[in-house]
Order: structure tokens, then sequence, then C-alpha cells
């Protein structure tokens, strides 16, 4: 993929985050995530601190959620079948983006946001995740907590 010019970091950083979870960004989180980068969970109450840290817990949603490295094929399934992860809303300025999506875990519909915060080179120094509603939060913390202990989390 090319990258794209806009005097906001966050634009290229966002278009990088999508050409990541569509399985087309080189070099992965490495790339993407700022080695002292923070994230903060809906399930954990204490924020996250570093770049490996960061890639267990956004390795485990992606494989939580859904929409971690499909391929074009089946993220268009998904949105045939209304179950996939899908981000419906975004919200870019400066160093700070918003971005909404949704997803079914089983037969619970989840809403959330990823708050994503970047520096100037476009490397993600936060990652914030919210999500609803409490039916939502309780399926996303039983399944991440079980894919956070498969990954030796």
């Amino acid at each position: 993929m090319t990258a794209t010019t806009s005097p906001d970091p966050i634009v290229e950083c966002i278009h990088r985050w999508h050409a990541h979870i569509e399985g087309g960004w080189e070099g992965g989180f490495d790339t993407l995530l700022h080695e002292d980068c923070v994230f903060l969970s809906p399930i954990v109450f204490t924020p996250q601190v570093g770049r490996e840290v960061t890639k267990l817990y956004l390795t485990a949603a992606g494989g939580t959620l859904g929409g971690g490295n499909l391929s074009p094929a089946e993220r268009e399934a998904q949105k045939v079948d209304g179950g996939g992860f899908r981000y419906t809303k975004e919200i870019l300025d400066g160093h700070h983006a918003m971005l909404e999506f949704e997803t079914t875990m089983g037969t619970t519909a989840v809403n959330g946001v990823d708050i994503i915060t970047c520096d100037d080179d476009a490397m993600i120094t936060e990652f914030r995740v919210m999500v609803r509603p409490l039916q939502a939060v309780n399926v996303v913390h039983e399944q991440m907590m079980a894919m956070l202990e498969k990954l030796g989390g």
C-alpha cells in the first residue's frame, strides 16, 4: 500500500493500522507501535505499558473480536453474514483518532471504540478500547482472558 500525505500524523497512522488489520502492512505491530505505547483495556484496570504487552493485548483482541489479518474475501463474507468485526465510523484530527467498531461474539452484539493517539512519526503511543453494552463487556472479558492465557500472557 502507498503512504498518504497529510499534515495530521494520525491520518498516516490510521492508514497503516487499516493496512495491518487487512494483512497488508509489512513489519506488523513493531512498525506501528511506539516502544513505550500504553494500552488501556476495557477489562484490565491498570494501563499496560510497552510495545510487547500492547502487541499481546491487540493480538488477543484480534483473535477474540475478529478483524485481525483477514483476507479480503473473509472480510467481505463477514459483512454479508453480519457477524464480523468492522469499523463503522472514524474521527481523525491531529494526533488522535476515534474508530467505532461493531462485531458479534456468539449471539452478543458488541459495539465499541478504539481511541488511538500517535506521535509526530505516526507511531501509536496510546491505544484505548471501550466496549458496550454490559453484556458485551462480560463476553469480551471472558473470551479475552481465555485468549490471553492461550497466548501466554
